[in-house]
């Protein structure tokens, strides 16, 4: 079995710690860098209930995509919910790696992962990484549909393929017009329109979406806007992620055992459709 100072060198090749965003909070949480690990589990958040389903399976490492304090803590006094986090932890001798900004423009990352979910064809990124000569790395990807389709059904293709949450899918646009060029990022994507109307494809496909920016971007343009949940966008890279550590444990003779948390853990738990009024405006075709 390999240790966890080599297991995460192995991350840190897949997901350079330099080139996350300097706001960023990756790498390894807790662990000690000698106890042997010899099954991983992959999440997005590092949350009480991805620790407690470590814990359970009996998982020496958890490799998460959100960090446990991206913004620094004074504290990890069990009384806090995070600290409670950082006890089980460290009592259940299991250790905790962060791959965040790090993992969105990595070759292959969180986008393409998203894509590849979607069944997307990638053309590039969205926002090239002027450091990569081979154009394949950055933030965000631009993709193609194998057939044109129209609005409504891209954004069930999207409800069929990504984890169910209690968001769902939300779409602004016509229903009705075609898509044939998507862009996608995973997570949170709203500081990206200008790079996506850059870009001139059909459908924005990301999380997190605002009512302001979305208004605008659809007052300058036909751009039709697709929100997912956040978590949801990003789970498809835990399975991609875990696939990455195979191949590598199984190149070293490691035996890894890797798992991916099906744990929903999207803070949404319950969706209300509204009941729409019957007026003559422009309702028609608008998902609940």
């Amino acid at each position: 079995m390999p240790r966890l100072s080599e297991v995460i060198a192995a991350l840190d090749a897949l997901w350079p710690p330099s080139r996350a965003e300097q706001w960023d909070a990756v790498g390894t949480v807790c662990g000690d860098p000698d106890a042997e690990v010899s099954r991983v589990l992959f999440a997005v958040d590092p949350v009480q209930d991805i620790v407690d389903e470590a814990v359970k399976m009996g998982a020496d490492l958890i490799v998460a995509h959100h960090p446990l304090y991206l913004r620094g803590t004074t504290t990890v006094e069990a009384g806090t919910f995070k600290g409670r986090v950082v006890h089980t932890l460290i009592k259940n001798d299991i250790a905790l790696h962060v791959a965040h900004t790090n993992a969105d423009t990595a070759d292959p990352g969180v986008s393409d992962a998203l894509a590849g979910a979607l069944d997307l064809r990638i053309t590039g990124p969205l926002v090239p990484d002027p450091t990569d000569p081979k154009g394949r790395r950055g933030l965000g990807r631009i993709c193609e549909l194998d057939h044109p389709e129209t609005l409504r059904a891209f954004a069930e293709r999207a409800a069929a393929r990504l984890p169910r949450t209690a968001q769902g899918i939300r779409v602004a646009g016509d229903p009705e017009a075609l898509v044939r060029t998507v862009a996608v990022s995973g997570g949170s994507g709203d500081s990206l329109f200008d790079q996506v109307r850059a870009a001139g494809v059909d459908v924005f496909l990301t999380a997190d979406l605002r009512h302001h920016p979305v208004s605008e971007a659809r007052e300058r343009g036909p751009l039709a806007l697709v929100d997912a949940a956040h978590w949801a966008t990003e789970w498809p890279w835990c399975e991609q992620a875990a696939a990455q550590l195979d191949a590598i444990s199984e190149r070293h003779g490691w035996g890894l055992r890797t798992h991916v948390s099906r744990t929903v853990t999207d803070p949404w738990t319950v969706h209300a459709p509204s009941d729409l009024p019957s007026s003559p405006s422009s309702i028609s075709g608008a998902p609940n």
